[in-house]
C-alpha cells in the first residue's frame, strides 16, 4: 500500500492472487516515483534502496554486530512514523471483516412469528 505519511491518504495498492513477497509485490506493480520522493518501509523492503535512493527500512541485528544506540533511536523513530500507517491498515481490514460473509455460528436469541 502505498501512503502518504502526512495526510495519512492512500495514493494506490497493490494486490496478488497468491502470496508473495511484499518487495516483489512492490517491484511487479510498476509504481514509479521522483528520485527525491523517500520511502518508507517495514523490513520486508530491506532491498528497495538498491533500485530507489531514497528508501528508508529499519536496521536489522545478528549476533556478530548487534545495533549501535543511534541505529535503535533511528528504529524508533521510524516505527512512530509508521504507526500511523499501521493504524490505516487496521482500519481497512476491519471495513473488509464488514464486507465479507460471516460463516461463523450465529445462534437464533429470538424467533419472529
Amino acid at each position: 500500500m502505498l501512503m502518504c505519511t502526512v495526510t495519512h491518504r492512500i495514493l494506490g495498492t497493490a494486490t496478488s492472487a497468491g502470496a508473495i513477497h511484499d518487495l516483489k509485490l512492490f517491484r511487479q506493480s510498476g509504481m514509479r516515483f521522483p528520485h527525491d520522493t523517500t520511502l518508507i518501509g517495514d523490513a520486508g523492503y530491506q532491498g528497495l534502496w538498491r533500485s530507489h535512493g531514497h528508501a528508508i527500512t529499519t536496521h536489522k541485528a545478528t549476533r556478530a554486530s548487534p545495533l549501535s544506540a543511534e541505529q535503535r533511536q533511528e528504529n524508533r523513530v521510524l516505527a512512530h512514523t509508521r504507526q500511523g500507517i499501521e493504524h490505516v491498515i487496521r482500519r481497512m481490514k476491519v471495513f473488509r471483516v464488514l464486507k465479507g460473509i460471516y460463516r461463523g455460528f450465529a445462534r437464533v436469541l429470538w424467533k419472529v412469528s
